[in-house]
């Protein structure tokens, strides 16, 4: 993933600085909108090829793409907060980049939801899906940190999110850093745990975007950490 500062000057999410590249913000701006709409149109037609049966209420199927939209939901709001806290041009890119991609991957999940004809939201508890299943390559003490919160794996507390959210610069910069790679290993944590347990090819698929993307986010974002004398936290990931 590149890390040129690149943002589109007419997006609302993404002023400009001082610092940006004035000629390169147009094609920017043009390409992200096909893109997505390529993401788009290429999961609706993997829904098409993905069987006529859909999957039930508490599939993992169903599970997974509710529990995943709350998990990028919290993602993208970080990406909000550190974007708004710093003027670093590799970590405001990074921001919008997961901004980009976890919202359109977020519309996504609610379209098979809507494709298969069940509630975008449900009463059952998080990971209720993974039951019986493990929580893919996750440490116990990871699982049950995420279990804790009441949430999915690598999820934020309301106390780290208010910690972000008050955080300035360098140190807004690192908290970022350190609470979006755990967020990412829990992501790509649940990913590889539904690759196991579907059958369906739309969501094998990016299902596997995720863990390659977010993996390889993961690694850039430790060598911005190293590059800040910081550290990640406890990976709740088994090697």
């Amino acid at each position: 993933m590149s890390t040129e500062t690149i943002p589109p000057a007419a997006d609302p999410a993404y002023p400009a600085t001082a610092d940006d590249d004035v000629a390169a913000r147009p094609r920017r701006n043009a390409f992200l909108p096909a893109l997505i709409g390529l993401v788009v149109v290429a999961a609706g037609l993997l829904l098409v090829v993905g069987g006529s049966r859909a999957p039930g209420d508490t599939s993992p199927e169903a599970g997974f793409a509710r529990d995943m939209a709350t998990h990028h939901a919290q993602a993208v709001e970080m990406a909000f907060a550190v974007r708004d806290a710093s003027t670093d041009g590799p970590i405001r890119n990074l921001a919008y980049d997961i901004i980009t991609t976890q919202s359109t991957q977020r519309g996504v999940f609610m379209g098979w939801l809507q494709q298969w004809g069940l509630d975008q939201a449900s009463d059952r508890p998080p990971m209720a899906w993974m039951s019986g299943h493990g929580h893919g390559g996750a440490t116990a003490q990871g699982a049950a940190q995420g279990m804790a919160q009441g949430a999915m794996p690598g999820m934020a507390t309301p106390e780290e999110m208010d910690r972000l959210r008050a955080a300035k610069g360098r140190d807004a910069e690192i908290l970022f850093l350190q609470l979006m790679i755990r967020h990412h290993e829990g992501g790509v944590d649940m990913a590889r745990g539904v690759v196991r347990l579907t059958n369906r090819p739309e969501v094998r698929e990016l299902a596997q975007h995720i863990v390659d993307g977010q993996t390889a986010e993961i690694t850039l974002m430790k060598d911005f950490l190293r590059a800040r004398g910081a550290e990640p936290l406890p990976s709740i990931l088994t090697p």
